[in-house]
């Protein structure tokens, strides 16, 4: 099949959950190695297929990241990261996932809304923001979206390709966890410190809540940096790192906003 057409991309969706594992093959004391078996056997076909067709990229996928391991990794690039692509609840999946695998390797989608796991709705610009801190794409019906929407879209996509080597390749900072609090921030730098990416995502509005501020990481001290987003401006890279830099200010639920920085 993969021969057959000029096919450079497969999702390879592994969505039966293993339950029972065991093997009339197998003495009592040997059941456990079933499961085992199973992945070298499963790792054994991967190479023949990938060995066989090197320009396919091939997509891992399984309910839950079930299928999310360093093995299926070498062969597969890139997985699913969940299906639960609600916006919210991809602060902690991505947060969480990012501590072990790479950035680049995370599928983040914009999905439509309400979303079909949680029924949330939020923000076109919302789901943007969270997922360009991932494999970015979208999975919806485009010819749906307003005129305005539409324009949101393109900008997403310029931004996306924009900052690709910055989140594929660039390093990943944590500043605000999603288990810890309301509020979540991640940050991607360029190794020569001349560029950066920020996301901030406010999860519930508070009234009269504190003026608060976050504090950057990776930037160098001795340079300064342009700041595009809220209370854009030049600022030195210590100032931002220790001072920090105001909290955005929002009104309503699921709100975010993203910033460029660059060196001058």
């Amino acid at each position: 099949m993969l021969a057959s057409a000029p096919i450079t991309y497969v999702k390879w969706d592994m969505n039966r959950n293993m339950t029972e594992i065991g093997s009339a093959q197998l003495p009592a004391d040997r059941q456990r190695e079933t499961a085992h078996r199973y992945m070298l056997g499963l790792y054994n076909v991967m190479e023949r297929i990938t060995t066989a067709f090197p320009h396919i990229l091939f997509e891992s996928c399984s309910g839950g990241g079930g299928r999310f391991d360093a093995g299926m990794l070498y062969y597969m690039p890139q997985t699913w990261t969940s299906d639960n692509s609600d916006a919210i609840s991809r602060l902690k999946i991505q947060y969480g996932t990012s501590i072990v695998y790479p950035v680049s390797s995370m599928g983040a989608h914009v999905s439509a809304v309400p979303n079909h796991q949680v029924n949330r709705m939020t923000s076109l610009e919302t789901r943007g923001n969270v997922a360009l801190s991932g494999n970015f794409g979208y999975e919806l019906d485009l010819s749906k979206f307003s005129a305005e929407e539409k324009e949101l879209v393109k900008e997403q996509i310029e931004l996306c390709k924009d900052i690709r080597p910055i989140v594929s390749f660039g390093d990943f900072y944590r500043l605000l966890s999603p288990f810890e609090g309301n509020e979540t921030s991640w940050m991607f730098v360029s190794k020569d410190k001349t560029e950066a990416f920020v996301v901030y995502v406010k999860v519930l509005q508070e009234p009269n809540g504190p003026i608060g501020r976050f504090r950057l990481q990776g930037l160098d001290p001795n340079k300064s940096y342009r700041l595009e987003g809220q209370d854009s401006g030049v600022f030195a890279g210590d100032q931002l790192m220790y001072a920090g830099h105001p909290v955005p200010r929002f009104y309503g639920d699921f709100q975010s906003c993203v910033y460029r920085l660059t060196a001058i």
